[in-house]
């Protein structure tokens, strides 16, 4: 999800994960690191966390899927 404020001049974009309805994970632009809601959830965040090439895959999104797409 992009959210943007004032344009693209804040831009915020969240990844969310969901199993059975019930949210256990979820990357924030905004904390920039994976936050979990479980204690599975906080063990899935941690190991992504700790993974560079996936870290800095999610912070690039901002700028590659939101402000990219911002016309849209």
């Amino acid at each position: 999800e992009c959210y943007f404020t004032n344009g693209t001049e804040k831009v915020r974009f969240l990844e969310r994960y969901i199993y059975n309805r019930q949210p256990y994970a979820m990357f924030d632009s905004d904390v920039g690191e994976y936050v979990g809601f479980t204690p599975w959830g906080e063990k899935v965040a941690r190991n992504w966390n700790n993974n560079e090439a996936i870290m800095e895959n999610r912070r690039a999104l901002v700028d590659t899927v939101c402000r990219y797409n911002y016309e849209l």
